[in-house]
């Protein structure tokens, strides 16, 4: 591109440098030759003239000159052959267009003389897939488009459409040429002829008139007829009855086979040559005398030198007439059979859990079991009516029995075509109340199909339990940190899971072979060598008799731990589990070890606060007396300091008093010495009695006290003392726990089974994780609470309700107070000790 164009620019250069050029050549030429004509003498000849001042021009002028008339020459000449080209291309054109007109014309006179007649020609061009289609196809069919000629379906039946198509397929292939007579759906006639000619394949659809026409339909007809006579024939030879044909003097002229047979003739022609009767001409006369245009009935016949009944059937033809006789005690025999046959079957399947519906070959229901009418509850006078197969789906449609379906119509079309099938087909309803069946189709052989219906709910669901149970099972197995390994009755090893292999070191491919147990004692001996082990573990995999589950504990080289049992299976396995309780007993010992101690410490503390105890309480009783008797007025009189001070003393000492009192009577309930003095417990004084103990501080604390029982409440059996005291110590501990101005109550009251105590206060409440620890042992909580005490009251309160038998809840919430419910149980028991 880059070459043409600096041409095309040297050129267009060029033309311009010639173009100036010879524009000044031609301004200058004249001036000069002008000049030298001015300066010819005067008179001088012109021609002479011209010629004279030519000599007078110098070279580069004469050049100039020179290129200016050859130039002009140039254009000359190529416009004289511009013109000589342009006069003979017209000619030419005009001799074309001459001959198109030709051949138009002829192609026009062709194409009238092709359509003279009815016909369509198919032109197929090498190399082209389309086909040219020349003609009117409306002789074919009238609402037929051109492109329909190649649906041969729809215009020919299905053996000409066939030999057709082939036949065009072998013309555009292999060119060979064919020439067919075919037979319209419409009933028109027409002659198919293919050639090849050259690069084309050319087939001819024309319609034949006249006497070709006739003749067509002679010879198809004559050829239809032939077929017939021949089928007519071979079916006739074929039947088991007696076929006979007489002619107009009844004279036989026609007998089967079985014609022959029945009146032992050797063969058809010996019968008829010899007139073999198989029915008497008598019996032929009164059969025939009721009715001479034809006679069907029963008549007595000789056949195999037997006398049968004959089902007879005989018509008047052209010239003479034909019969058929049935073999009437055999049919009704093999009807008798079949209807007992149909009988025994009916019994059958009406027994049967499978839905079972029969339809004759008109789709009507001629047969149902008592499972059908179960299944779709149908009313039976509906069934008994014989209704239509569509009828009953329509039906069970309205009443939503059947598979919801998006297009219905098509589906119950697909689902009949089963009448037209002999295959038996399987298909899967998922009814609207979420029953699954499988409904099976099967063609009858007299025609028609029967149903069967098997609800498979419960099997797939079961298949679906299975299969969930199977996975789950394999990913609970595999995930397991136990190793598992499942031993077949002969020993070999079944199934493991990955943790099996890890605990005994053993690659999975060693295992996956599936070894016997020897061999997989074997591989795990390294880690253990006691052979009581493994003959133990043999004994439970092997043995036929006697297969009792074993389970020991184990200690392998490394110093690991293992629990190993095994658990016989109902198919003759044996499962074995390996766990690995290496860190659970090294902590269950370091535990062990630990509560020893702990417990030893805590028999130190309580011995040791159980000897302080004692020995703290004689002396505190010194001190008691000592305090009483400076009090007795009858020892002096003390001042009012000296008063305030005693009376401190005596509270610190009675308060230090109670609490070894209370240690004590824990140490001896721990001891399991302590026994209750049961008696009748008046309730109600019990409770005054308690309240009056906690009367000061009532008043200090500017606490009122709500005592409720009913006045026929009455008494039961207990230790009265010690039912007092644990009402004490509760008051005591709601009084501690309310605040100044506060309420606290104490109800009672009597059931069939028991004597409740309930003792409330208004205090902060106990958080749900206390809830069990406040009856533990020196075990305190100072939240709400007016004093800090030792922690032994509730203890006390439950080891002394827990000797009557009865048992102590508390029900508090955070903020809104406590209640602490006793209950002793009714008749009252025997004296019970601690350690009971």
């Amino acid at each position: 591109m880059a070459n043409v164009a600096c041409t095309a620019g040297g050129n267009y250069r060029l033309r311009r440098r010639m173009r100036g050029l010879i524009g000044t050549t031609a301004g200058a030429v004249p001036l000069t030759i002008g000049s030298a004509l001015a300066q010819a003498p005067a008179g001088f000849p012109a021609n002479h003239t011209y010629a004279q001042a030519l000599t007078h021009l110098d070279p580069q002028e004469l050049a100039v000159l020179a290129l200016v008339l050859g130039v002009f020459f140039f254009a000359v000449l190529t416009a004289i052959m511009l013109v000589r080209t342009h006069n003979r291309a017209a000619a030419r054109d005009s001799r074309a267009r001459a001959e198109i007109a030709s051949l138009q014309s002829d192609v026009d006179r062709l194409a009238a003389l092709l359509m003279s007649e009815p016909q369509v020609l198919v032109v197929w061009t090498a190399g082209a897939d389309e086909p040219e289609i020349i003609g009117d196809v409306s002789f074919i069919a009238p609402p037929f488009t051109p492109q329909d000629v190649f649906s041969f379906a729809r215009w020919l039946d299905a053996d000409l459409a066939s030999k057709l198509m082939h036949a065009v397929e072998r013309l555009r292939t292999h060119g060979e040429a064919f020439s067919l007579m075919l037979t319209s759906l419409a009933g028109r006639h027409i002659e198919a002829d293919g050639r090849a000619m050259g690069a084309f394949a050319v087939m001819k659809l024309r319609d034949i008139t006249g006497a070709k026409h006739q003749i067509a339909e002679l010879g198809d007809r004559c050829h239809r007829l032939q077929n017939e006579a021949d089928a007519l024939r071979s079916l006739v030879e074929a039947l088991p009855s007696p076929v006979w044909m007489r002619d107009a003097c009844e004279k036989l002229i026609l007998v089967n086979a079985a014609y022959a047979r029945a009146v032992d003739a050797p063969d058809p022609a010996t019968a008829i040559a010899q007139g073999f009767d198989l029915i008497g001409r008598g019996e032929r006369e009164d059969g025939r005398g009721a009715a001479e245009s034809g006679y069907c009935g029963r008549l007595p016949a000789i056949i195999g030198g037997s006398r049968r009944m004959m089902d007879v059937i005989e018509i008047p033809i052209a010239r003479g007439r034909v019969g058929i006789g049935i073999d009437a005690s055999e049919a009704e025999r093999l009807r008798a059979e079949l209807a007992h046959m149909l009988e025994a079957h009916r019994r059958t399947l009406d027994q049967l859990a499978t839905a079972v519906a029969v339809f004759d070959v008109d789709r009507k229901l001629v047969f149902h079991n008592a499972a059908y009418r179960t299944l779709w509850g149908l009313d039976p006078a509906f069934l008994e009516g014989g209704p239509g197969d569509g009828e009953i789906l329509d039906r069970l449609r309205a009443a939503r029995r059947l598979p919801e379906q998006q297009d219905f119509k098509l589906w119950k079309r697909n689902l009949h075509k089963a009448y037209q099938s002999a295959a038996t087909e399987q298909h899967e309803w998922h009814l609207p109340d979420r029953r699954t069946l499988r409904v099976v189709t099967t063609a009858n052989p007299q025609g028609g199909v029967t149903y069967l219906f098997d609800d498979i709910t419960e099997r797939l669901d079961q298949e679906r339990r299975v299969d969930s149970l199977i996975r789950v099972q394999g990913e609970t197995l595999d995930n397991l940190t136990e190793a598992v390994a499942v031993f077949g009755s002969d020993g070999r090893l079944r199934l493991f899971n990955p943790a099996f292999a890890r605990l005994w070191k053993i690659a999975p491919a060693d295992l996956a072979e599936r070894p016997h147990i020897e061999a997989v004692i074997d591989l795990c001996r390294p880690l253990h060598r006691e052979d009581a082990t493994w003959s133990a573990l043999r004994a439970a995999i092997t043995a036929l008799d006697k297969r009792d589950p074993i389970a020991s504990r184990i200690e392998r080289s490394d110093g690991s731990v293992l629990d190993f049992a095994t658990v016989p299976l109902p198919d003759g396995g044996t499962l074995v589990t390996f766990q690995d309780v290496t860190d659970s007993v090294n902590v269950e010992r370091a535990l062990r070890e630990r509560n020893e101690a702990l417990i030893a410490a805590d028999e130190m503390k309580l011995d040791f606060v159980h000897h302080v105890s004692y020995e703290l309480r004689s002396p505190l009783t010194n001190i008691i007396g000592f305090a009483h008797f400076l009090g007795d007025p009858t020892t002096g009189p003390l001042t009012e300091k000296q008063a305030e001070y005693l009376g401190y003393i005596t509270a610190s000492t009675n308060a230090l008093l109670a609490i070894i009192n209370n240690i004590l009577d824990l140490a001896t309930i721990d001891a399991g010495a302590m026994t209750l003095n049961l008696g009748s417990v008046d309730i109600r004084a019990t409770m005054e009695a308690a309240a009056e103990g906690v009367q000061d501080r009532l008043v200090r604390d500017n606490i009122a006290l709500d005592l409720r029982a009913a006045p026929d409440i009455g008494s039961f059996v207990g230790d009265g003392r010690r039912i007092r005291q644990v009402l004490f110590n509760l008051l005591s501990n709601a009084i501690g726990f309310s605040p100044r101005g506060g309420r606290v109550a104490l109800h009672a009251e009597r059931t069939d089974e028991a004597v409740v105590f309930r003792v409330s206060d208004q205090g902060p409440g106990i958080p749900a994780e206390m809830a069990d620890k406040v009856f533990d042992l020196f075990e305190t909580d100072p939240r709400g609470s007016s004093h800090r005490g030792a922690g032994l009251g509730l203890s006390i309160v439950r080891s002394f309700v827990e000797l009557h038998g009865g048992r102590v809840k508390i029900e508090s919430a955070i903020g809104h107070g406590t209640t602490v419910v006793c209950t002793f149980p009714l008749p009252g028991t025997a004296a019970q000790t601690a350690a009971e």
